[in-house]
């Protein structure tokens, strides 16, 4: 083409391609599109947003994804070039060429000027003036400059290298990873290749460049996409431009990848651990294979070393977690301090195996053991470790089938409350095995069996096996607005008993007492509807009267042990079991009939649920004799009233903001409350939410629990919790505190969160023991975000402690 006014192409260009294949990233076209979309955005603020991103009653909301949107305009983006292929092979795709004008010198040697553009594929090169040789495919580019491929965007004052070998060499340099935040600036820019790029005396940060909150500066910065893994040396970390520190060299991610080296630490103070510092390594193995090793120094403790191996193979994953401290220092004063010996070498490991041999059978592994059972107090992180009173480990083989199901394994428990003697420890269930079934049988009759054969043991103390049967017959009856379940079964329990003289129940004297006894049960419902309209909103409401009818005819049962049988809490659903004990030790003796009824509004538009409100009572004929004995095996009274407790639920969904979940209990034959549970949930802005719940079990509990995180402006929140209790439930009865009540968990905090930077500070004061205990810390934690963060991690606390929390 002669050169002149207009765009030019160059067909020269289209003679040099290579054969090579080039490496090219999985699929990164989306976060291209979604970067520069993103960051083009302007800051809004917090509470502009419809909609939470977790609805209100969530109970564990997901950790919120950083939002990049915040860091507003990136200036680099004013010359991104969206649509460029991210995929495929550049040496062989065209290489195209265009400029306000171009010449030539020879049929080899092209001048481009006035917005001179290459382009191949994903590369695009545009200067004001480009100079190329197309034997060579050398080419030069005179500033402004702006280079584009599929992960990287720079701008420069001048340019030169090589098309066919994916090589240019920049000088003056501002760049933009276009799959991550990272970016910076630089002296000189070296393209290697496709995926390789190294400056010299460059920055990196994932703030904006005109607003550097933070960044390291080097030496040389290596920056290699296809393992996404930066590389720097001679490395000054800057905030706000100010030396905080400095490291002969640093190997940092620049993607979500998965990257060996050194994790951030995390700092924290606790009274009971002095200054708590760790340094975790991680050790990228293999893709299906990796590793933490965590050095953990406590100025009251002593050093202690953790570490976490994680696999993934074609059948199976799971975790191996453990801490060992060889010697705790405090171990001895501590053993003064509560009267007990307190071990000096403290250790804690946790296996977690998932394994699938085909498509009907697996195994699931989770076995737990700590030094001692003081470990929690000491190590755990708060309130919810300090209440582990039983540590479980368990091991089963699963199968599966279209109608049945069966396991084979067995369980066993570990005291961690000190306040707990040995003869409260948990039978070990091994071996175990159980089974259940239901098929068709002829017409709508079905037929079913559940069976569990198992060996309990336990250190000076009965031990025995136990096998129960439960074959049923069953007849559903049912359509959309009605259904009749009748079902008819027997229970048979046997033992085989030793060690009868290690029980303190002196009606234990038989080696192999058994139980038979019929289940008879007719559950049954209806279902109305109705079409409301409420504020202009179209609505259905149900109605759904429900009666369930439970014939058990008693049978003395005092003879047999109580291995593992537990009475369960009365609740609403407790109205249609068929057995109010949990293990087989138990089968409750029944002449009831449970009648309640069930309301729910559902919003036409959506489905939504919106009310959900429930009552119920048992009624008995005849009263309840069979019962669990006590604690010196002394078999408790019947119980002798016409009714039940009065169980009621409600929960209102006002939208996705708003919440109130009710569950009560009232006692018609004592005239009194048996339970009483309120929480309330308010969802505000994007990042607001209060919670306020109130919870009361008769001669058990009674708490309030005040929650929240509240946006004080865009970048700043406020957090906090009280979680009182009323009557103290750890205070033992003679206790005067008993009835004074203590604060079992408390902290306040506050957020800072911007572009690139959060941090927050909390301080806390919690119960860590079984016995009241009470500890205090301070956390503060510091996000570079991007990169990662310094302090101790606090999210996981935050999210059990405040309902709804990202």
């Amino acid at each position: 083409m002669p050169g002149g006014a207009g765009f030019g192409k160059l067909p020269a260009l289209h003679r040099h391609r290579r054969t090579s294949v080039h490496p090219t990233l999985s699929a990164p076209a989306r976060r291209h599109l979604a970067l520069a979309i993103l960051l083009a955005l302007p800051l809004s603020p917090a509470w502009a947003v419809d909609a939470p991103s977790c609805p209100a009653g969530t109970l564990k909301c997901p950790k919120k994804p950083v939002d990049w949107g915040m860091c507003g305009k990136n200036d680099l983006l004013d010359f991104y070039v969206a649509g460029l292929p991210t995929t495929g092979d550049r040496s062989a795709a065209p290489r195209d060429a265009s400029a306000l004008k171009v010449s030539t010198t020879d049929k080899n040697h092209y001048v481009l000027e006035g917005k001179a553009e290459i382009r191949q594929l994903d590369l695009f090169l545009h200067a004001e003036k480009i100079t190329y040789d197309a034997e060579t495919t050398d080419f030069t580019a005179a500033g402004p400059v702006t280079y584009q491929d599929r992960g990287l965007l720079l701008s420069a004052a001048n340019a030169k290298g090589n098309t066919d070998l994916d090589q240019c060499t920049l000088d003056g340099v501002r760049y933009q990873l276009l799959q991550s935040r990272g970016n910076g600036v630089a002296e000189v820019a070296v393209i290697d290749d496709v995926d390789h790029a190294r400056l010299t005396r460059a920055t990196y940060s994932t703030c904006n460049l005109r607003d550097q909150q933070w960044a390291f500066a080097a030496r040389d910065l290596d920056l290699d996409r296809a393992e996404g893994i930066g590389r720097a040396h001679d490395v000054t970390f800057r905030v706000h431009n100010v030396p905080v520190f400095w490291l002969p060299y640093l190997r940092f991610p620049l993607d979500d990848r998965r990257v060996s080296g050194l994790l951030y630490p995390t700092i924290g103070y606790g009274e009971r651990r002095g200054l708590d510092f760790a340094l975790p390594y991680y050790f990228n193995i293999a893709p299906n294979y990796d590793a933490t090793v965590t050095p953990r120094i406590m100025t009251e403790r002593g050093l202690m070393l953790g570490g976490e191996f994680r696999y993934l193979t074609d059948g199976s994953s799971g975790t191996f977690s453990a801490d060992f401290l060889a010697h705790d220092s405090r171990a001895a004063n501590e053993s003064l301090e509560v009267g007990d010996e307190v071990p000096g070498r403290r250790w804690w490991y946790q296996w977690k195996d998932t394994t699938t041999f085909n498509a009907n059978w697996g195994a699931n592994v989770n076995l737990n053991r700590v030094s001692d059972d003081r470990y929690f107090e000491d190590f755990g992180r708060g309130l919810y470790s300090s209440a582990i009173g039983f540590l479980p480990s368990s091991a089963y083989v699963n199968g599966h089938g279209s109608w049945w199901t069966a396991s084979i394994g067995g369980d066993q428990y570990q005291i961690t409350d000190p306040t707990l003697p040995s003869q409260y420890e948990p039978y070990r269930r091994l071996p175990r095995m159980t089974f259940s079934g239901q098929h068709g049988l002829a017409g709508l009759l079905e037929g079913g069996i559940d069976a569990e054969a198992v060996a309990f043991s336990k250190d000076h103390a009965l031990d025995g096996r136990r096998v129960d049967l439960y074959p049923h017959l069953d007849l559903p009856l049912e359509s959309a607005a009605w259904f009749v379940r009748p079902e008819l079964g027997y229970r048979w329990t046997s033992y085989s008993l030793d060690h009868l003289d290690e029980g303190d129940d002196p009606l234990l004297r038989d080696r192999h007492p058994n139980r038979g006894v019929p289940i008879f049960s007719v559950d049954s419902g209806l279902v109305f509807e109705r079409s409301l309209d409420i504020g202009g909103e179209a609505y259905t409401q149900t109605f759904e009267p429900r009666a369930y009818y439970l014939r058990v005819p008693y049978r003395n049962q005092d003879d047999l042990p109580v291995f593992d049988t537990q009475e369960v809490p009365f609740s609403f659903s407790q109205l249609f079991r068929s057995n109010r004990f949990v293990g087989a030790d138990r089968q409750m003796d029944a002449n009831n009939l449970s009648l309640a009824l069930t309301t729910r509004f559902l919003e036409d538009a959506s489905g939504v649920e919106r009310l959900s409100a429930s009552i119920g009572q048992i009624h008995y004929f005849d009263e309840q004799r069979v019962q669990l004995p006590t604690a010196g095996g002394v078999p408790r009274p019947p119980t002798d009233y016409d009714g039940s407790i009065y169980a009621g639920e409600i929960d209102l969904h006002l939208n996705d903001r708003w919440r109130i979940v009710l569950d009560q209990q009232w006692d018609p034959n004592a005239h009194r409350t048996e339970l009483s549970t309120f929480t309330l949930q308010n969802r505000f802005g994007d990042d607001g939410i209060v919670n306020f719940s109130y919870r009361y079990r008769r001669d058990f509990l009674e708490q309030v629990d005040v929650s929240a995180a509240i946006p004080l402006t865009p970048a700043w929140r406020l957090i906090a919790r009280e979680n009182y209790a009323l009557n103290d439930p750890l205070a033992s009865a003679n206790d005067p505190r008993g009835r004074d009540g203590r604060t079992l968990e408390r902290f306040i905090g506050i957020e800072h969160d911007t572009c690139c930077v959060a941090w927050r500070v909390i301080a806390r004061h919690w119960i860590r023991s079984a016995s009241g205990e009470a500890d205090n810390a301070i956390y503060f934690e510091l996000e570079f975000k991007g990169v990662g963060s310094i302090g101790q991690q606090t999210d996981s606390f935050l999210r059990r402690g405040i309902l709804g929390y990202q």
